[in-house]
């Protein structure tokens, strides 16, 4: 990727970056679908920012990009030398045939935790996911909220440089949600950088410290979160 000039504090940057997929319209037929259009922001360090958007938004392409699983079709992304980003999400990174118990130990070494010490922190991930009944059932039995559950404690473990978090702690029972708000908050106040997409305007209003809102692949309304979430709920 092209590289930008990073400010002090920055650790990414983006500069009207677009990302398109191929879209058929008929049986000979096919266009480019635009997910991203023209967004441009930056990402400092300690920042805790929510992404905003309804459905089809844009909003799993961004941190997708962001994770530097796909490039951009144009537009800028730059980021600072060595950067480690982890993306979670309750679409990914597990196999369906496996237990928990495997699927934390496969997890894990995936997000670049070393097997040592994903074996020192198992009955913790267990504890927090609140599936020690499960554990050792195939992921393919789990619910979406179980899922998200089990992927959300072991990425706690993992200490990147900046943690992407796809619509996971919007899922699963009160009581966990409530659990999971307690985590962010403490890595709010270890000014631990985080980018976290969720439908809920209020969760993110009392989580973050800058909201973004994405509409149709282009950046509708950036900073204090409140400020932002007003406008979006009475859009």
């Amino acid at each position: 990727m092209t590289s930008l000039a990073i400010h002090n504090s920055e650790l990414m940057h983006l500069d009207g970056v677009g990302v398109s997929y191929p879209h058929r319209k008929g049986f000979l037929s096919r266009s480019d679908y635009w997910a991203l259009k023209d967004i441009s922001f930056n990402i400092c360090e300690g920042e805790i920012i929510g992404i905003l958007g309804r459905n089809g938004a844009g909003k799993s392409t961004l941190l997708r990009l962001l994770a530097n699983i796909i490039s951009p079709d144009r537009g800028i992304v730059s980021r600072v030398s060595g950067l480690r980003t982890v993306l979670l999400s309750i679409q990914a990174g597990f196999i369906a045939s496996l237990t928990g118990r495997q699927n934390v130990l496969i997890s894990g070494i995936t997000l670049g935790l070393a097997k040592k010490r994903i074996e020192r922190c198992l009955d913790q991930i267990i504890e927090f996911s609140e599936l020690s009944d499960f554990i050792d059932q195939p992921v393919a039995s789990y619910s979406s909220g179980m899922r998200a559950r089990l992927g959300f404690s072991i990425a706690m473990q993992v200490d990147p440089d900046v943690l992407l978090i796809d619509e996971v702690i919007s899922v699963g029972d009160e009581d966990f949600r409530k659990k999971s708000s307690v985590v962010i908050h403490d890595r709010v106040k270890a000014n631990e950088t985080t980018l976290l997409v969720t439908h809920n305007a209020q969760l993110a209003s009392s989580l973050c410290t800058r909201i973004i809102w994405i509409e149709n692949g282009h950046v509708r309304m950036s900073g204090n979160p409140k400020e932002v979430v007003n406008a979006y709920l009475v859009k």
